[in-house]
């Protein structure tokens, strides 16, 4: 057991103790806890900046602020937004999340004639997923995703059903209205009903209730609407938001740590982009050892003329016009800075760092060997597979589960009476796969996996971002293609199922 370490009292711990011996006994525990733990000990190199608000306090007081500046960053810095662009597309990709149906009957197994009745529906309806029938479902992940990573949080409403003026344009009559944070006032407060930060909750913090302006504000065109609010039920709301707090109601930029180190790189890049501007302007000047030298140009002395006159410069040009005691000197600027690219590299450290994104996508500085890249990119990739998972969580599945839901309800894709009602929206949601650094030694290593019983067919497809129905049939059609044109290709033979031989009595099996 350690000693135990005692704290002196000095004259003023006397006193206090001597007057009320309970607040010295106080005085003597703090002290006791600031001895112990060094970084509690305030000095005069330590700012010593602490944060004891509650979770919806402090979003209250710097969410809006950071998302306006975190939306100006990635609208005028190509960093920024191109630091925005790598999570977006590793976390939802060129095709978005996909979604496999996965119901089962009550033995256990697919129910396949379901599972496909559930995709050919839902291939129509990501055609036109929402109100304003504009983009398709890849392009409404890819924007919610956006906005949720760039704002800190993203709205949607869920219309099912005959609504006024909305016209579904697909089979299944579910569409999704996406909505900015703006739209939902941070600033509307109602104790008596439970209202925060435009956010109705219960009593154990449950949303009920979301109240947002009926246009969008500050759009420029004034409206009787503007300031009209309306309340949507939670069960008519997707709402997805970065959370980094227990308790905590609105979402906070990823940029939030970052935006200033962002903005201090803009301005230092700017700063000698235009140092470097002016060193190229070569300029040169004449030097006059002595007072005497300069005269009136308005007389016809010689240090008059020498004045007023203009001095060309041209390759290999021989300046024998300067008068005596004058000299060429030359404007040196010291751009560009040589040292830029080293502070460039090591504050996109920082920032790819505090925005969980790969520096090498983020700084688009991809030198390295194979087995450094090949690292960077297993130890990024579960940063991204986190993304992935929330936004599958708070946004994709419940979608999903309003589509299966909404297209029984309408008749389009009945609920088999065969399926186990517990599967009846279970799906498998594929993100994006883990990139191939070296196609060769990648296929050569899983190739060996598979031979070796360590792995699947079916892995190896999922790795490579492609769905495994989808990869054997276009195999099978290829090939009855190819059968019937009358091409044998080398694959055919490994593929084919031989007969296995009768071995004879007499064989030697050693």
């Amino acid at each position: 057991m350690a000693p135990r370490t005692e704290i002196p009292f000095n004259f003023f711990d006397r006193v206090v103790a001597y007057i009320s011996p309970a607040t010295g006994l106080r005085r003597m525990q703090a002290r006791r806890v600031l001895s112990q733990y060094e970084a509690a000990k305030p000095s005069r190199l330590r700012k010593m900046t602490k944060d004891a608000l509650s979770p919806n306090a402090v979003v209250q007081h710097g969410a809006t602020t950071l998302r306006a500046l975190a939306r100006n960053l990635v609208e005028n810095h190509d960093l920024a937004r191109g630091a925005l662009g790598v999570l977006v597309n590793n976390v939802i990709g060129p095709n978005g999340i996909g979604i496999e149906p996965q119901p089962r009957r009550m033995d256990g197994t697919i129910h396949e004639e379901y599972a496909k009745a559930l995709r050919e529906a839902y291939r129509d309806w990501q055609l036109i997923p929402e109100v304003t029938h504009r983009h398709h479902f890849s392009k409404v992940q890819r924007l919610v995703a956006s906005t949720w990573l760039r704002d800190g949080e993203c709205f949607s409403q869920r219309l099912i059903g005959p609504v006024s003026g909305l016209d579904h344009g697909t089979r299944v009559p579910y569409s999704l209205e996406l909505i900015e944070a703006d739209l939902i006032p941070m600033d509307y407060h109602d104790i008596g009903k439970n209202i925060q930060q435009g956010i109705e909750r219960n009593a154990w913090g449950r949303p009920t209730g979301y109240y947002t302006y009926k246009e969008f504000p500050n759009g420029g065109i004034w409206s009787k609407h503007a300031t009209e609010m309306k309340r949507i039920d939670v069960s008519r709301m997707h709402h997805i938001a970065m959370v980094d707090r227990i308790g905590q109601m609105r979402g906070v930029s990823v940029f939030a740590s970052v935006i200033t180190r962002l903005e201090d790189i803009k301005d230092y890049e700017e700063s000698e982009r235009i140092a470097a501007k002016v060193a190229a302007s070569l300029t040169a000047y004449v030097k006059k050892g002595d007072a005497s030298l300069y005269g009136n140009p308005h007389d016809g002395s010689a240090a008059a003329v020498g004045a007023a006159r203009e001095l060309g410069m041209a390759p290999g040009m021989v300046i024998d016009s300067l008068l005596p005691g004058e000299e060429i000197g030359m404007i040196d600027s010291n751009r560009p800075n040589p040292n830029l690219i080293t502070f460039r590299q090591g504050q996109l450290r920082a920032v790819a760092a505090g925005i969980q994104a790969s520096y090498s996508s983020v700084a688009r500085d991809y030198t390295g060997t194979y087995s450094g890249q090949r690292q960077e990119l297993v130890e990024q990739w579960i940063n991204y597979a986190v993304l992935t998972d929330e936004f599958v969580g708070q946004y994709l599945q419940p979608t999903w589960i309003d589509f299966v839901a909404v297209a029984h309800l309408s008749g389009v894709v009945r609920i088999p009476k065969d399926v186990d009602p517990a599967t009846v929206d279970d799906a498998l949601f594929v993100g994006q796969s883990m990139p191939w650094i070296d196609p060769l030694k990648e296929a050569l290593a899983w190739h060996a996996l598979v031979q070796d019983g360590f792995a699947s067919e079916v892995e190896v497809i999922r790795k490579r971002g492609a769905n495994p129905r989808d990869v054997q049939e276009q195999i099978a059609a290829h090939r009855q293609a190819a059968k019937d044109k009358g091409l044998v290709f080398k694959s055919d033979y490994a593929n084919e199922q031989k007969t296995p031989q009768p071995v004879p009595a007499d064989a030697n099996l050693e």
